[in-house]
C-alpha cells in the first residue's frame, strides 16, 4: 500500500485557515456542505449506471449515513455513492483550481479583511469539504471508485500537509470521518455526536435531499429494560422527508401536503389563501413554490421586516428570506425557489448582481399578480381576502415596478363613490364611465367619510360621475406615478380645472362664466392681493355646488398631504401656494362681492375674506395658519349675531 505526503496548494491552506478562523460565523453548515457533496455522489453514481452497464455498481440501496461517536469524539458521514480515484482525491481536495472558491479568495484578498465580506455570506458558501476543519481536529476520508477495485485513505489535520494512502478493503463510495474539536458553545461549537443536534441541522438544511439520509436510532426505554444483551439493534432512522414537493407533479401531491409545507416554513397556523407553482426549463432551470397567505402578518410594515423566499439550490437550503428573488410590494409572498443552475457560492450581495436571479424575480412577480388576476375572475370571495389583507402594500408596486405598473392595477380595487360596500377594479370603472367622460376620477383623503364630505366633490356627486376615494398613505404617492389605465389619465378633484359636462353644457356654462368673470374681477382681484400670503390665485369654481369655497392645488403641484409624509420621511420640499375658488351662486360669496362693491376698505370685508379661507381649508381637513386668529374672528362674528 503506497502511502504518500502532499502540500496543500498555497491558496487551498489559506482557504483553511481562513474557514478556520473567520469565515463562517454558523459552524452548523460543514454537514450541509458534506451532505451536498454526497448527494452529488449519488446522482453521479446513478447516471454512470444507466449509461455503462458493464460498471458493476450496486445501486439498490443509494443512500447516506450518519455515524456519531460520542466516546472517541468522531462523526462520519458516508455514502454509497460513485466515490473518488487516488488521481481524482489529488486534484480535488488537495488545490482549489476548479473548486469555483478561488475567486472567492480572490475577492477576499482585494477587500482587505477577511472577516468583512464574510459576514454577508450565506451558508456561507459552497467550499464543501474545507468546512470540515472548522469542527474538526483532524478529517480523514476514505473512498472508493465504482468500478474500481482499489480505494484511497486521505488524512489530515488542516495544518498545510495531507497524506494520501491506497487501501485495498474499501467499500463503493465515500465516507468521511471528522474527529470533533470540544464543544464550545461560545464560539457556536456545538456537540455534534448529540442526536438531536444532528437532526436539527438535516432537518434546516437537507430536508428536501432526494436521498435518504440515515441515523442509528437511539436506543429506546423497553431495549434498556431488557438489557444490553438480549435487545435488537433498532433500525437506522431516515432523518430527511425527501419530500421536495416543488419536484414532484401536481398529480402526486395533494392539497394538504401543500399546506403542510406552507406551515412549515411559514410558521403559521392556518392554511394559505393560495399556492403557486412554476417549473422553468430551458437554459436555466428552477422550481418554485409560492404561496398567497390568508392574512397579513402584524410587522408586514414594519421596519426589517424579513422578506423573501427560501431558496435552495438542487434541494440543498441557501439561505432564508432571499430578497432579491421577490420585489418587496409582494414581501408577503412565502415559499420555495430550487434552481438548478446556481453555485452554492452564493451571498446576498452577489444574488443582487445575478442576472439568472434578476429574470427569475421577473418571472416570479409576473407569476404571482397574474395568480391574482385569475383569483378575482375564479374566486371573487378568496380574491376580496387578497385584497383586503394585502392591498395597501400590493400598492407599493406601482411606485417602481413600471414593468408591472399596468398588471398591478388590473388586479387593484378601490373604494369608490358608486357602492358603499363594494370596492371595484379599474376595467369596471371605465366600463361605468359617462358619455364623453375622458378620465378616471380620484380623490384622496384620510377616510371615506372625510372624502365624500369634501367641497371638491360636489360637482361629481351632483352630475353622478363616479370618484376613486383613495385613503392609503400610499395613494398619495402612486397617483403622481401612475399616469394613465387603458388609456384614461388619472385626474384629482383637487387639483386644476374641472370641465365637466357634455360640449353644449361646457358652450353654455362658458357664456356664463364670462358674465360672471365680469361681475366678479374686482373681487377675486382684491382677495388675492388680500391673501397673498397664503393662496397664488383667487378664482371663480366650476366644482362647487354647495360649499362657498375650496383649496385646490394646480395639476402638477404637491398636495398637502403628500408634502406632509414627505416631511415625516425627513424630505423638505418647498411649500406650494395654492388656489382659492369660489362659489359664485353661494350668498356668502355674493354679499362678499356686493359689500367689496360698495366700500373695498370696510375693516368687516377684510376679516370675511380671512375667515372664508380659513373656512376652506377646514373643510378639506387641513391646517390654518393661526387657528387662535379664526377662532377670535369667529368669536367676534357670532358676538354680533347674538
Amino acid at each position: 500500500m503506497a502511502t504518500e505526503t502532499f502540500e496543500f496548494q498555497v491558496e487551498a491552506r489559506q482557504l483553511l485557515q481562513m474557514m478556520i478562523h473567520s469565515i463562517y460565523s454558523n459552524k452548523d453548515v460543514f454537514l450541509r456542505e458534506l451532505i451536498s457533496n454526497s448527494s452529488d455522489a449519488l446522482d453521479k453514481l446513478r447516471l454512470e449506471a444507466l449509461r455503462d452497464d458493464a460498471l458493476g455498481a450496486d445501486v439498490s440501496d443509494l443512500h447516506i449515513a450518519l455515524d456519531a461517536d460520542p466516546q472517541a469524539r468522531t462523526l462520519t458521514v458516508r455514502d454509497n455513492g460513485v466515490g473518488m480515484s487516488r488521481d481524482e482525491v489529488v486534484e480535488l481536495i488537495g488545490t482549489i483550481a476548479n473548486s469555483g472558491t478561488a475567486a472567492f479568495l480572490r475577492e477576499l484578498k482585494e477587500s482587505g479583511d477577511a472577516a468583512a465580506p464574510a459576514q454577508g455570506l450565506i451558508g456561507q458558501f459552497g467550499v464543501g469539504f474545507y468546512s470540515s476543519f472548522m469542527v474538526a481536529d483532524e478529517v480523514t476520508l476514505l473512498t472508493r471508485r465504482a468500478g474500481e477495485s482499489q480505494g484511497t485513505r486521505w488524512t489530515s489535520s488542516g495544518e498545510g500537509t495531507y497524506t494520501v494512502e491506497t487501501v485495498d478493503d474499501a467499500p463503493q463510495g465515500t465516507a468521511i470521518t471528522l474527529r470533533l474539536k470540544p464543544e464550545d458553545t461560545e464560539d457556536r461549537l456545538h456537540d455534534y455526536t448529540s442526536p438531536w443536534k444532528l437532526r436539527e441541522i438535516v432537518k434546516r438544511y437537507s430536508d428536501f435531499i432526494t436521498w435518504p439520509i440515515r441515523m442509528a436510532a437511539a436506543p429506546t426505554a423497553e431495549a434498556d429494560d431488557a438489557g444490553a444483551d438480549d435487545a435488537e439493534p433498532a433500525g437506522p432512522e431516515t432523518l430527511n422527508s425527501m419530500k421536495a414537493l416543488w419536484a414532484r407533479s401536481r398529480d402526486e401531491v395533494g392539497e394538504d401536503e401543500y399546506h403542510e409545507l406552507y406551515k412549515h416554513i411559514s410558521h403559521d397556523w392556518t392554511d394559505p389563501l393560495e399556492t403557486i407553482r412554476l417549473h422553468a426549463e430551458g437554459t436555466f432551470e428552477y422550481q418554485a413554490l409560492l404561496f398567497i397567505p390568508a392574512h397579513a402578518p402584524q410587522d408586514l410594515f414594519v421596519q426589517g421586516y424579513k422578506r423573501g423566499v427560501q431558496l435552495y439550490v438542487k434541494r440543498v437550503f441557501i439561505m432564508d428570506d432571499c430578497e432579491a428573488l421577490m420585489p418587496s410590494y409582494l414581501r408577503f409572498v412565502k415559499g420555495v425557489v430550487d434552481a438548478q443552475d446556481l453555485s452554492l457560492n452564493v451571498s446576498r450581495e452577489i444574488l443582487q448582481q445575478d442576472r439568472q436571479i434578476q429574470l427569475m424575480h421577473r418571472r416570479l412577480a409576473k407569476k404571482v399578480l397574474s395568480t391574482v388576476k385569475d383569483m378575482r375572475s375564479a374566486h371573487p370571495e378568496r380574491y376580496a381576502t387578497f385584497w383586503r389583507e394585502f392591498g395597501r402594500v400590493l400598492k407599493e408596486g406601482l411606485l417602481g415596478d413600471t414593468e408591472n405598473r399596468d398588471a398591478i392595477l388590473g388586479v387593484s380595487s378601490f373604494a369608490t363613490t358608486h357602492d358603499k360596500d363594494q370596492p371595484t377594479g379599474l376595467a369596471q370603472y371605465v366600463e361605468r364611465m359617462k358619455e364623453g367622460q375622458e378620465h378616471i376620477y380620484y380623490l384622496t383623503g384620510e377616510s371615506r367619510q372625510a372624502i365624500e364630505n369634501s367641497p371638491h366633490m360636489e360637482a361629481f356627486q351632483a352630475r353622478g360621475i363616479e370618484v376613486l376615494l383613495l385613503t392609503d398613505p400610499v395613494d398619495e404617492v402612486w397617483v403622481d406615478t401612475a399616469p394613465q389605465f387603458d388609456g384614461r389619465e388619472f385626474r384629482s378633484v383637487a387639483k386644476g380645472d374641472v370641465d365637466l359636462g357634455s360640449e353644449e353644457e361646457k358652450e353654455q356654462a362658458g357664456t356664463e362664466r364670462e358674465k360672471q368673470q365680469e361681475e366678479y374681477a374686482g373681487l377675486l382681484t382684491w382677495m388675492a392681493e388680500r391673501l397673498t400670503e397664503h393662496v397664488k390665485e383667487v378664482r371663480l369654481s366650476s366644482r362647487l355646488t354647495v360649499s362657498p369655497a375650496c383649496i385646490v392645488s394646480d395639476t402638477y403641484d404637491v398636495t398637502p398631504a403628500l408634502e406632509n409624509l414627505y416631511r415625516a420621511m425627513g424630505q423638505e420640499i418647498p411649500h406650494p401656494k395654492r388656489i382659492l375658488e369660489l362659489n359664485p351662486a353661494h350668498p356668502l360669496v355674493t354679499a362678499l362681492n356686493r359689500g367689496h362693491a360698495a366700500d373695498p376698505a370696510a375693516p368687516e370685508l377684510a376679516e370675511s375674506a380671512e375667515l372664508l379661507h380659513s373656512l376652506a381649508l377646514l373643510a378639506e381637513g387641513g391646517e390654518l395658519p393661526d387657528p387662535a386668529r379664526f377662532v377670535k374672528l369667529m368669536a367676534t362674528r357670532l358676538e354680533r349675531t347674538v
